[in-house]
Protein backbone atom coordinates (compact mmCIF):
# COMPACT_ATOMS: atom_id res chain seq x y z
CA UNK A 1 0.00 0.00 0.00
CA UNK A 2 1.41 3.42 -1.02
CA UNK A 3 1.75 6.26 1.46
CA UNK A 4 -1.00 8.15 -0.41
CA UNK A 5 -3.42 5.22 -0.08
CA UNK A 6 -2.46 4.79 3.56
CA UNK A 7 -3.12 8.48 4.21
CA UNK A 8 -6.54 8.29 2.53
CA UNK A 9 -7.43 5.23 4.61
CA UNK A 10 -6.38 7.01 7.78
CA UNK A 11 -8.49 10.05 6.86
CA UNK A 12 -11.49 7.79 6.14
CA UNK A 13 -11.12 6.21 9.58
CA UNK A 14 -10.82 9.65 11.21
CA UNK A 15 -13.91 10.89 9.32
CA UNK A 16 -15.86 7.81 10.38
CA UNK A 17 -14.86 8.31 14.01
CA UNK A 18 -15.78 11.99 13.91
CA UNK A 19 -19.14 11.19 12.32
CA UNK A 20 -19.94 8.73 15.13
CA UNK A 21 -18.81 11.33 17.67
CA UNK A 22 -21.01 13.96 16.01
CA UNK A 23 -24.11 11.75 16.09
CA UNK A 24 -23.49 10.85 19.73
CA UNK A 25 -22.87 14.52 20.50
CA UNK A 26 -26.16 15.53 18.90
CA UNK A 27 -28.09 13.07 21.05
CA UNK A 28 -26.14 14.01 24.21
CA UNK A 29 -26.57 17.77 23.66
CA UNK A 30 -30.29 17.28 22.96
CA UNK A 31 -30.73 15.43 26.27
CA UNK A 32 -29.12 18.26 28.28
CA UNK A 33 -31.35 21.03 29.61
CA UNK A 34 -33.53 22.30 32.46
CA UNK A 35 -35.74 19.21 32.09
CA UNK A 36 -33.63 16.11 32.48
CA UNK A 37 -34.33 13.57 29.74
CA UNK A 38 -32.42 10.25 29.71
CA UNK A 39 -29.96 9.70 26.88
CA UNK A 40 -31.76 6.53 25.79
CA UNK A 41 -35.12 8.31 25.53
CA UNK A 42 -33.54 11.15 23.59
CA UNK A 43 -31.93 8.71 21.17
CA UNK A 44 -35.26 6.97 20.57
CA UNK A 45 -37.02 10.30 19.93
CA UNK A 46 -34.32 11.46 17.51
CA UNK A 47 -34.25 8.13 15.64
CA UNK A 48 -38.04 8.21 15.36
CA UNK A 49 -37.67 11.12 12.91
CA UNK A 50 -35.80 8.91 10.45
CA UNK A 51 -37.82 7.42 7.58
CA UNK A 52 -38.80 3.74 7.54
CA UNK A 53 -38.51 3.23 11.31
CA UNK A 54 -41.26 1.99 13.67
CA UNK A 55 -42.13 5.34 15.25
CA UNK A 56 -44.88 4.04 17.53
CA UNK A 57 -42.65 1.35 18.99
CA UNK A 58 -39.74 3.74 19.53
CA UNK A 59 -41.89 6.38 21.24
CA UNK A 60 -43.82 3.91 23.39
CA UNK A 61 -43.66 4.83 27.07
CA UNK A 62 -42.03 8.25 26.52
CA UNK A 63 -43.98 11.22 27.97
CA UNK A 64 -45.43 13.52 25.32
CA UNK A 65 -43.85 16.53 27.04
CA UNK A 66 -40.39 15.00 26.50
CA UNK A 67 -41.15 14.43 22.83
CA UNK A 68 -42.28 18.05 22.43
CA UNK A 69 -39.21 19.45 24.20
CA UNK A 70 -36.83 17.38 22.10
CA UNK A 71 -38.43 17.87 18.69
CA UNK A 72 -39.59 21.47 18.95
CA UNK A 73 -36.97 23.10 21.17
CA UNK A 74 -33.71 21.24 21.66
CA UNK A 75 -33.13 19.27 18.45
CA UNK A 76 -33.57 22.31 16.12
CA UNK A 77 -31.16 24.27 18.31
CA UNK A 78 -28.52 21.55 18.35
CA UNK A 79 -28.77 20.98 14.60
CA UNK A 80 -28.61 24.73 13.91
CA UNK A 81 -25.50 25.03 16.07
CA UNK A 82 -23.90 22.13 14.19
CA UNK A 83 -24.71 23.59 10.77
CA UNK A 84 -23.44 27.05 11.69
CA UNK A 85 -20.25 25.60 13.17
CA UNK A 86 -19.69 23.50 10.06
CA UNK A 87 -20.35 26.48 7.77
CA UNK A 88 -18.01 28.84 9.60
CA UNK A 89 -15.24 26.24 9.73
CA UNK A 90 -15.50 25.53 6.00
CA UNK A 91 -15.54 29.27 5.27
CA UNK A 92 -12.31 29.62 7.23
CA UNK A 93 -10.56 26.95 5.14
CA UNK A 94 -11.57 28.62 1.88
CA UNK A 95 -10.68 32.16 2.97
CA UNK A 96 -7.28 31.12 4.25
CA UNK A 97 -6.55 29.45 0.91
CA UNK A 98 -7.86 32.37 -1.17
CA UNK A 99 -5.93 35.04 0.72
CA UNK A 100 -2.90 32.86 1.49
CA UNK A 101 -3.25 34.00 5.08
CA UNK A 102 -3.58 31.52 7.98
CA UNK A 103 -5.33 34.21 10.05
CA UNK A 104 -8.10 35.00 7.52
CA UNK A 105 -11.68 34.66 8.81
CA UNK A 106 -15.16 36.06 7.97
CA UNK A 107 -14.26 39.43 9.48
CA UNK A 108 -11.82 40.17 6.65
CA UNK A 109 -14.66 40.26 4.10
CA UNK A 110 -16.83 42.50 6.27
CA UNK A 111 -19.79 40.09 5.93
CA UNK A 112 -20.14 39.62 9.69
CA UNK A 113 -20.12 43.39 10.23
CA UNK A 114 -22.72 43.76 7.48
CA UNK A 115 -25.03 41.28 9.17
CA UNK A 116 -24.52 42.99 12.53
CA UNK A 117 -25.27 46.38 10.99
CA UNK A 118 -28.46 45.04 9.41
CA UNK A 119 -29.58 43.56 12.73
CA UNK A 120 -28.73 46.82 14.53
CA UNK A 121 -30.83 48.80 12.05
CA UNK A 122 -33.80 46.52 12.70
CA UNK A 123 -33.39 46.77 16.48
CA UNK A 124 -32.84 50.55 16.60
CA UNK A 125 -35.64 51.39 14.16
CA UNK A 126 -38.07 49.19 16.04
CA UNK A 127 -38.96 47.17 12.95
CA UNK A 128 -40.79 44.17 14.29
CA UNK A 129 -42.54 41.57 12.20
CA UNK A 130 -42.50 37.87 11.56
CA UNK A 131 -43.58 36.21 8.34
CA UNK A 132 -43.65 32.41 8.21
CA UNK A 133 -41.20 32.34 11.10
CA UNK A 134 -38.82 34.87 9.50
CA UNK A 135 -38.22 37.71 11.96
CA UNK A 136 -37.30 41.25 10.98
CA UNK A 137 -33.90 41.05 12.70
CA UNK A 138 -33.02 37.82 10.89
CA UNK A 139 -34.11 39.23 7.51
CA UNK A 140 -32.29 42.55 8.00
CA UNK A 141 -29.13 40.75 9.12
CA UNK A 142 -29.11 38.57 6.01
CA UNK A 143 -29.85 41.51 3.69
CA UNK A 144 -27.14 43.55 5.39
CA UNK A 145 -24.61 40.77 4.83
CA UNK A 146 -25.53 40.42 1.14
CA UNK A 147 -25.39 44.19 0.54
CA UNK A 148 -21.96 44.26 2.19
CA UNK A 149 -20.75 41.51 -0.13
CA UNK A 150 -21.91 43.56 -3.14
CA UNK A 151 -20.25 46.68 -1.71
CA UNK A 152 -16.95 44.88 -1.17
CA UNK A 153 -16.91 43.70 -4.79
CA UNK A 154 -17.82 47.17 -6.07
CA UNK A 155 -15.00 48.74 -4.06
CA UNK A 156 -12.56 46.00 -5.14
CA UNK A 157 -13.35 46.72 -8.82
CA UNK A 158 -11.94 50.23 -8.42
CA UNK A 159 -8.49 48.65 -8.73
CA UNK A 160 -9.63 47.03 -12.04
CA UNK A 161 -8.99 43.57 -10.61
CA UNK A 162 -10.36 41.01 -8.19
CA UNK A 163 -7.00 40.20 -6.65
CA UNK A 164 -6.71 38.88 -3.12
CA UNK A 165 -5.24 42.19 -1.96
CA UNK A 166 -7.99 44.36 -3.43
CA UNK A 167 -10.79 42.21 -2.01
CA UNK A 168 -9.03 41.99 1.36
CA UNK A 169 -8.53 45.75 1.61
CA UNK A 170 -12.09 46.44 0.47
CA UNK A 171 -13.42 44.02 3.09
CA UNK A 172 -11.38 45.58 5.88
CA UNK A 173 -12.46 49.10 4.87
CA UNK A 174 -16.15 48.16 4.71
CA UNK A 175 -15.92 46.28 8.00
CA UNK A 176 -14.42 49.33 9.74
CA UNK A 177 -17.09 51.61 8.29
CA UNK A 178 -19.93 49.32 9.35
CA UNK A 179 -18.49 48.83 12.83
CA UNK A 180 -18.42 52.61 13.24
CA UNK A 181 -22.05 52.78 12.08
CA UNK A 182 -23.05 50.16 14.66
CA UNK A 183 -21.27 52.11 17.41
CA UNK A 184 -23.11 55.30 16.43
CA UNK A 185 -26.46 53.49 16.51
CA UNK A 186 -25.68 52.01 19.92
CA UNK A 187 -24.86 55.47 21.30
CA UNK A 188 -27.88 57.01 19.59
CA UNK A 189 -30.31 54.49 21.06
CA UNK A 190 -28.73 53.64 24.40
CA UNK A 191 -31.83 51.76 25.55
CA UNK A 192 -31.22 49.30 22.68
CA UNK A 193 -27.50 48.92 23.43
CA UNK A 194 -27.83 45.69 25.41
CA UNK A 195 -30.05 44.03 22.81
CA UNK A 196 -27.63 44.88 19.98
CA UNK A 197 -24.61 43.78 22.01
CA UNK A 198 -26.18 40.45 22.96
CA UNK A 199 -27.10 39.75 19.32
CA UNK A 200 -23.53 40.48 18.27
CA UNK A 201 -22.20 38.01 20.86
CA UNK A 202 -24.13 35.16 19.23
CA UNK A 203 -26.86 32.81 20.39
CA UNK A 204 -28.98 29.91 19.15
CA UNK A 205 -31.88 30.58 21.52
CA UNK A 206 -34.17 31.54 18.62
CA UNK A 207 -33.51 28.30 16.72
CA UNK A 208 -36.29 26.81 14.62
CA UNK A 209 -36.69 24.17 11.94
CA UNK A 210 -37.05 26.97 9.39
CA UNK A 211 -33.60 28.34 10.28
CA UNK A 212 -32.13 24.84 10.19
CA UNK A 213 -33.47 24.35 6.68
CA UNK A 214 -32.32 27.80 5.58
CA UNK A 215 -28.69 27.24 6.64
CA UNK A 216 -28.68 23.69 5.23
CA UNK A 217 -29.93 24.92 1.84
CA UNK A 218 -26.99 27.35 1.65
CA UNK A 219 -24.37 25.04 3.21
CA UNK A 220 -24.80 22.01 0.93
CA UNK A 221 -24.33 23.81 -2.45
CA UNK A 222 -21.46 25.87 -0.99
CA UNK A 223 -19.58 22.77 0.18
CA UNK A 224 -20.13 21.06 -3.20
CA UNK A 225 -18.77 24.18 -4.90
CA UNK A 226 -15.68 24.19 -2.67
CA UNK A 227 -15.05 20.50 -3.26
CA UNK A 228 -15.23 21.02 -7.03
CA UNK A 229 -12.81 23.95 -6.74
CA UNK A 230 -10.50 22.05 -4.38
CA UNK A 231 -7.58 21.76 -6.82
CA UNK A 232 -7.87 25.41 -7.87
CA UNK A 233 -7.95 26.58 -4.25
CA UNK A 234 -4.82 24.58 -3.46
CA UNK A 235 -2.99 26.12 -6.43
CA UNK A 236 -4.14 29.65 -5.59
CA UNK A 237 -2.84 29.17 -2.04
CA UNK A 238 0.63 28.73 -3.61
CA UNK A 239 0.36 32.06 -5.44
CA UNK A 240 -1.53 33.61 -8.36
CA UNK A 241 1.37 33.25 -10.77
CA UNK A 242 1.83 29.55 -9.99
CA UNK A 243 -1.93 28.96 -10.33
CA UNK A 244 -2.08 30.68 -13.74
CA UNK A 245 0.89 28.65 -14.96
CA UNK A 246 -1.13 25.51 -14.14
CA UNK A 247 -4.10 26.72 -16.21
CA UNK A 248 -6.27 28.09 -13.39
CA UNK A 249 -8.51 31.09 -14.08
CA UNK A 250 -7.57 32.84 -10.85
CA UNK A 251 -10.00 35.76 -11.19
CA UNK A 252 -13.06 33.62 -11.93
CA UNK A 253 -12.18 31.04 -9.26
CA UNK A 254 -11.68 33.75 -6.67
CA UNK A 255 -15.00 35.44 -7.52
CA UNK A 256 -16.96 32.17 -7.36
CA UNK A 257 -15.30 31.11 -4.11
CA UNK A 258 -15.73 34.49 -2.43
CA UNK A 259 -19.41 34.74 -3.44
CA UNK A 260 -20.14 31.20 -2.18
CA UNK A 261 -18.23 31.89 1.04
CA UNK A 262 -20.01 35.20 1.56
CA UNK A 263 -23.44 33.60 1.13
CA UNK A 264 -22.48 30.87 3.60
CA UNK A 265 -21.22 33.39 6.16
CA UNK A 266 -24.28 35.59 5.63
CA UNK A 267 -26.65 32.67 6.24
CA UNK A 268 -24.74 31.52 9.32
CA UNK A 269 -24.31 34.92 10.96
CA UNK A 270 -27.89 36.03 10.25
CA UNK A 271 -29.36 33.14 12.29
CA UNK A 272 -26.84 33.15 15.13
CA UNK A 273 -25.10 36.51 15.44
CA UNK A 274 -21.34 36.95 15.29
CA UNK A 275 -19.43 33.94 16.62
CA UNK A 276 -15.69 34.42 16.55
CA UNK A 277 -12.65 32.13 16.32
CA UNK A 278 -14.47 29.13 14.82
CA UNK A 279 -13.30 29.99 11.30
CA UNK A 280 -9.81 30.56 12.63
CA UNK A 281 -8.98 27.67 14.94
CA UNK A 282 -10.89 24.75 13.38
CA UNK A 283 -8.98 24.84 10.05
CA UNK A 284 -5.68 24.85 11.94
CA UNK A 285 -6.72 21.85 14.03
CA UNK A 286 -7.93 19.98 10.95
CA UNK A 287 -4.73 20.59 8.99
CA UNK A 288 -2.83 18.74 11.69
CA UNK A 289 -4.88 15.67 10.71
CA UNK A 290 -5.35 16.10 6.96
CA UNK A 291 -2.51 18.24 5.70
CA UNK A 292 -2.91 21.37 3.54
CA UNK A 293 -5.09 20.01 0.71
CA UNK A 294 -8.54 21.63 0.64
CA UNK A 295 -10.49 18.56 -0.52
CA UNK A 296 -9.20 16.63 2.50
CA UNK A 297 -9.68 19.50 4.92
CA UNK A 298 -13.27 20.34 3.97
CA UNK A 299 -15.03 17.13 5.16
CA UNK A 300 -13.05 17.12 8.40
CA UNK A 301 -13.82 20.82 8.97
CA UNK A 302 -17.52 20.13 8.51
CA UNK A 303 -17.45 17.48 11.24
CA UNK A 304 -15.05 19.16 13.67
CA UNK A 305 -16.76 22.55 13.28
CA UNK A 306 -20.17 21.02 13.99
CA UNK A 307 -18.90 19.10 17.03
CA UNK A 308 -17.12 22.18 18.40
CA UNK A 309 -20.12 24.47 18.04
CA UNK A 310 -22.56 21.97 19.53
CA UNK A 311 -20.26 21.57 22.55
CA UNK A 312 -19.93 25.35 22.95
CA UNK A 313 -23.68 25.91 22.70
CA UNK A 314 -24.36 23.16 25.24
CA UNK A 315 -21.93 24.84 27.63
CA UNK A 316 -23.52 28.24 27.03
CA UNK A 317 -26.97 27.05 28.14
CA UNK A 318 -25.92 24.72 30.96
CA UNK A 319 -23.17 26.54 32.90
CA UNK A 320 -25.42 29.10 34.67
CA UNK A 321 -29.03 27.86 34.32
CA UNK A 322 -31.63 29.22 33.77
CA UNK A 323 -29.58 32.06 32.24
CA UNK A 324 -27.48 31.63 29.11
CA UNK A 325 -23.96 32.75 28.33
CA UNK A 326 -23.62 34.06 24.75
CA UNK A 327 -22.08 31.29 22.69
CA UNK A 328 -19.68 33.80 21.14
CA UNK A 329 -18.19 34.35 24.60
CA UNK A 330 -17.61 30.61 24.98
CA UNK A 331 -15.85 30.32 21.61
CA UNK A 332 -13.67 33.32 22.46
CA UNK A 333 -12.66 31.90 25.83
CA UNK A 334 -11.64 28.66 24.10
CA UNK A 335 -10.29 30.20 20.89
CA UNK A 336 -8.18 33.06 22.23
CA UNK A 337 -5.69 30.85 24.16
CA UNK A 338 -5.38 28.53 21.17
CA UNK A 339 -4.77 31.52 18.92
CA UNK A 340 -1.95 32.66 21.23
CA UNK A 341 -0.55 29.14 21.11
CA UNK A 342 -0.52 29.24 17.30
CA UNK A 343 1.33 32.56 17.36
CA UNK A 344 3.92 31.29 19.82
CA UNK A 345 4.44 28.11 17.78
CA UNK A 346 4.88 30.14 14.59
CA UNK A 347 7.46 32.35 16.32
CA UNK A 348 9.40 29.31 17.55
CA UNK A 349 9.37 27.86 14.03
CA UNK A 350 10.72 31.13 12.61
CA UNK A 351 13.43 31.14 15.29
CA UNK A 352 14.49 27.58 14.45
CA UNK A 353 14.62 28.35 10.72
CA UNK A 354 16.75 31.43 11.41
Amino acid sequence: MTSESSHKLSLSIVCGGLLILLLAGIVWATSVGAVSIPFSETARIVVSRFPFVPKDRLLSGIPSTHITIILRVRLPRVLLAGLVGAGLAVAGVVLQALFRNPLADPQVLGISSGAACGAAVAIVSGIGFSVAGISSIWLCAFVGAILTMILVFRVARISSSHSATSILLAGIACSSMLTAAITIMMMWKREKLEQIYLWMMGSFSAASWLRVGFVAIVLVPAVICFMVLGRELDLISLGDHEARSMGVSVKNTRIIAVVATSLLIAASVSVSGIIGFVSLIIPHIVRLLSGPKSRRSLPLCLLVGAIFMIACDTLSRSLVPPAEIPVGAITQVIGAPYFLYLLSRARKREGNEA
